[in-house]
């Protein structure tokens, strides 16, 4: 939760103007992946938010998705909402080096693509645990997320 005073509205207009990963922030390959994105993203394109902060919330609310569970990534680019597979792949195709090349799984249905994506996130807890809080990135990664304080939702 925010202690800060300031004004929301700027959060979510740059937001607008970047594509931004929301991520279970408790999750340990979530934050693994977002940290395996950023060191391929060396355009610092992509933006990071928790599901669980209140800019993340809100980014959701503006582009009229209903809060998901946690098990999904959300990628919000260009105007629209991908979650599950279709985020994953639409991050790859933007990342340095060969990553581009799994954006090639996009052609496949979306029911498989997704029940693969759902196999592994509805047992990330299980294989790779969680923590009690979201983690901390270092003050030079600190631009690259949204919103840094909220509270996490066990």
């Amino acid at each position: 939760m925010s202690t800060t005073t300031a004004d929301p509205a700027p959060d979510i207009a740059a937001a607008a103007a970047t594509d931004v990963i929301l991520f279970d922030g408790v999750c340990n390959l979530c934050q693994a992946s977002v940290q395996f994105v950023i060191a391929r993203d060396p355009s610092r394109r992509f933006r990071f938010a928790a599901l669980q902060s209140d800019i993340g919330r809100r980014l959701l609310a503006a582009h009229d998705v209903a809060i998901p569970d946690l098990s999904s990534v959300i990628l919000v680019a260009d105007g629209r909402v991908h979650v599950k597979s279709s985020a994953a792949l639409r991050v790859c195709r933007r990342l340095r080096g060969a990553w581009p090349l799994m954006a090639a799984f996009l052609v496949l249905p979306l029911f498989i693509r997704d029940a693969v994506y759902d196999v592994i996130g509805n047992r990330r807890y299980r294989w790779f645990g969680k923590k009690d809080v979201c983690w901390v990135p270092t003050a030079d990664l600190g631009d690259r997320f949204l919103d840094q304080d909220w509270e996490p939702r066990v």
